[in-house]
């Protein structure tokens, strides 16, 4: 992108508060945390329902970014910036976006329905990219921010787009319409998804079909439901299971071996098509990619061999244990440059190790000349402090000299088979590769040996559910989240590592083994130790850690070690008992420690704590009034006496959305991060955040009569099939989940578990299921989910989620 910034003002009709309108934009960014943001970024400071970019306009300006598409300027920032002023800055984006589209003549496939949208773009890509330089959306950006983003990425050499559109409410297709402006529509499966923003099914089929209005031809399973809902103008290009009439008739399907025949009759004409897949909703995909290249006039033996080597699409960016204590990031089926900088930018939020190796395959589709594309790799390379570079094929080897420490391979074998010279240890090593150079292999040698039960971790649910309970606070609250208990089950280091990329104030620990760990695994922000045992006051001292102190013991004897190592104004945190009675400093106590405090400079109160007993139930609510007042009574207390100005902070996560005028200077942020609340319609907004899977080791049938596990309580009455899953107790399954209470899913079914969890296993009856050895397992997530656990084992999710053992492996994703 160049485009002169004046013209842009043009564009969006803004005011600009500088003359400097000459500046040529090359980049757009709404990402206060991307490396890429730079003098040439135009940053557009858009306000969502968790966050308002308009808090980290002065941070960017410190890095060096100076111009600003805003709503207002922020104070005291007038004059030290361009800053264009529009009404609302994500309509801002969109127009933009739908101007630079205009700017561009080649065909467009646009896609949209309920499921399967990234997977038929990402099919289209492979099955067209032989004859096209094709720009698409990056991995999934279909929403109202991600479609102008994705378009935003086209340049003149590219002369094909796929870009996907995704809606969840009335009003948002028109939006994206002019911004996407496909030539070509397809119409992917229609399904429940996002039902709740609509009236009816019916509605929210004509809300997609806008996007569509404008197209030369729409793509589509003909059905009643959309065939009553389409424009008369429109061309349609259809196919079906049932009705001949439509143009492309489906007429039989074979599968066998984990493969597809779909048999199909086309212009008068039978042909077949084999696809590598053998569920209904790859071969409803499959179909959609079969019409699009039938009404592109491809011919058959073409579909047929591309279509033959159609692959599973990985859809996210998985962070693994790699080997000799590495970090192991695997984006290993696809390599153009947006998702370059996007995959990039998540390595930049990974900072376990300050040493990192980018693997990268040659880039294709960039629609760049290949001197200009390296250069442009090379900057980002050179922006995230990657310290070594591994090229692998002929066109990234032509430009090695652009890379620092750069080595080059001509394919993925002669890496392989040099692998045993190279040394991977204690780094995080990003796997970027197209798919023709099969990196998969890469990831093998590189990872840790695999398990077959593991606890994935969706990061982008756990910054969004971050985002919903910042935006529940004043501008200038502070923000603390609570990483003890292993990242209460779901993993220390890397939640801690995501926290401090989103830029909270605080993390609390509960001992100081848990602080040193953080601290040595690089993370910088400061961390508080809730239950700071005395034996550990030397080693919080060493590791810079803060603790706090709820007994005049425990002051005395942390005065004692600092004055000995002659430490000033360390920062403490001082607790209050304010009717927990757990720990803290009651009422009597406070004259005692204000004197003891006056008379040292050992140590500063960086702040001032209570914690509440009822924030979760309303039928407490004078009690915890009661707390938040007598809080407020005795900090005020210590901060007038001691004329000091510390962070004060009650709020755990369900007083800041039950007590919003208790938030003080700052809040805890506890469960709810990791999407549980104990409110039912707060509930709903909170995205799953851990998702516990297994596999099956052994299908058996039983007869009737017969029996399953220790103390034989579960008897079989007809001829049942059990399945047996690698997870048991030992790893954190309640026994009491055991014996019919409980259940897991698979293929979307629900399978009872039968008889007793035992160590290491447990077993399920999968009778009215059809699943096969080898099958994933969900032991809970989106359902079951640790509420629904909790309730039936009459406890709390924060058992359930903790009691994961740590040989459970941590998967984390984006």
């Amino acid at each position: 992108m160049n485009i002169l910034l004046k013209n842009i003002i043009s564009v969006l009709s803004a005011s600009c508060s500088s003359e400097s309108s000459d500046i040529m934009i090359e980049h757009v960014s709404i990402d206060s945390r991307s490396s890429h943001n730079g003098a040439h970024t135009l940053f557009f400071s858009i306000i969502g329902p968790n966050n308002d970019g308009h808090i980290y306009v002065k941070d960017l300006i410190a890095d060096g970014v100076g111009n600003f598409v805003v709503n207002y300027i922020p104070k005291g920032l007038e004059g030290k910036a361009n800053f264009l002023l529009v009404e609302n800055t994500l309509a801002a984006l969109q127009q933009f976006a739908a101007y630079y589209r205009s700017l561009f003549h080649f065909p467009v496939i646009g896609i949209t329905g309920s499921n399967g949208k990234t997977i038929v773009k990402e099919w289209m890509n492979f099955l067209l990219s032989p004859d096209f330089n094709i720009i698409r959306s990056p991995k999934s950006f279909n929403s109202q921010v991600g479609v102008p983003l994705s378009i935003l990425g086209s340049n003149e050499k590219h002369n094909l787009g796929i870009f996907e559109a995704g809606i969840s409410t009335v009003t948002e297709m028109e939006k994206l319409e002019p911004i996407v402006k496909p030539t070509i529509g397809v119409l992917t499966n229609i399904g429940t998804s996002h039902d709740e923003g609509f009236e009816s099914t019916n509605q929210k089929i004509e809300e997609k079909l806008k996007l569509f209005k404008n197209a030369g031809v729409l793509i589509y399973k003909k059905v009643k439901t959309v065939d009553g809902l389409l424009p008369a103008t429109i061309k349609k290009f259809s196919w079906s299971f049932e009705d001949n009439s439509a143009e492309v008739f489906i007429s039989k399907i074979e599968t066998k071996s984990q493969k597809s025949k779909i048999y199909y009759s086309y212009k008068g004409q039978c042909h077949d098509v084999q696809i590598p897949f053998e569920d209904m909703a790859s071969i409803e995909n499959a179909i959609s990619c079969l019409l699009v290249m039938l009404y592109m006039e491809y011919d058959n033996a073409t579909i047929c061999a591309r279509m033959s080597l159609l692959y599973p699409v990985e859809m996210r960016l998985v962070v693994k244990n790699g080997i000799n204590n590495c970090s192991l990031i695997d984006d290993s089926y696809s390599s153009d440059f947006q998702s370059l900088k996007i995959a990039l930018d998540f390595l930049e939020s990974q900072n376990k190790f300050q040493k990192k190796t980018l693997i990268l395959s040659d880039i294709f589709q960039s629609g760049l000349t290949d001197e200009v594309l390296y250069n442009q790799v090379a900057k980002l390379v050179v922006a995230n402090h990657i310290q070594r570079v591994i090229g692998i094929g002929q066109t990234i080897a032509a430009f090695k000299d652009l890379f620092f420490n750069c080595i080059t391979y001509p394919n993925t074998a002669d890496f392989l088979d040099d692998f045993r010279n190279l040394d991977f240890s204690n780094e995080t090593v990003l796997v970027k590769g197209a798919r023709s150079f099969e990196f998969e292999e890469i990831v093998a040698v590189l990872e840790e040996k695999k398990h077959e039960t593991v606890l994935e971790i969706n990061l982008n649910a756990l910054s969004d559910n971050l985002n919903f309970f910042k935006a529940k606070l004043q501008p200038d609250v502070k923000i603390m989240v609570m990483v003890k208990a292993f990242g209460y089950g779901n993993g220390g280091l890397e939640i801690a590592s995501l926290l401090e990329h989103n830029q909270v104030d605080y993390l609390g620990v509960a001992f100081a083994d848990e602080g040193i760990s953080l601290k040595n695994d690089g993370i910088r922000l400061p961390i508080m130790v809730l239950n700071p045992e005395s034996t550990s006051f030397s080693s919080i001292i060493q590791y810079q850690l803060e603790p706090e102190i709820y007994s005049l013991r425990g002051l005395n004897n942390f005065l004692k070690i600092a004055e000995s190592k002659k430490i000033k104004n360390f920062p403490i945190h001082i607790k209050i008992d304010t009717g927990m009675h757990r720990l803290g400093f009651e009422r009597k106590d406070i004259p005692d420690l204000i004197r003891i405090l006056k008379t040292t400079d050992a140590v500063q109160v960086k702040s001032i704590l209570s914690h509440m007993a009822t924030s979760d139930d309303r039928t407490h609510y004078d009690f915890a009034k009661g707390q938040i007042q007598l809080f407020d009574e005795l900090s005020t207390q210590m901060m007038e006496a001691l004329q000091i100005n510390p962070i004060r902070h009650i709020l755990n996560t369900s007083g800041i959305s039950n007590f919003p005028e208790a938030q003080f200077n700052m809040v805890r942020l506890g469960i709810g991060i990791y999407g549980v609340s104990n409110d039912p319609e707060e509930q709903k907004f909170l995205e799953n955040v851990g998702t516990l899977k297994s596999i099956i080791s052994q299908i058996r049938t039983i007869p009737a009569g017969d029996s399953v596990g220790y103390g034989r309580r579960f008897m079989a009455v007809q001829e049942t099939k059990i399945a047996t899953i690698p997870i048991g107790y030992a790893d954190g399954i309640s026994r009491g989940w055991g014996n019919g209470v409980g259940y897991v899913k698979i293929k979307n079914q629900k399978a009872k578990i039968t008889g007793s969890i035992c160590m290491d296993m447990l077993m399920v009856d999968v009778t009215e299921v059809a699943c096969n050895e080898g099958d994933d397992v969900i032991i809970f997530g989106e359902d079951p989910t640790v509420v629904e656990i909790a309730v039936a084992l009459h406890t709390i999710p924060y058992e359930i989620l903790t009691s994961i053992s740590q040989r459970v492996k941590r998967v984390f994703y984006r």
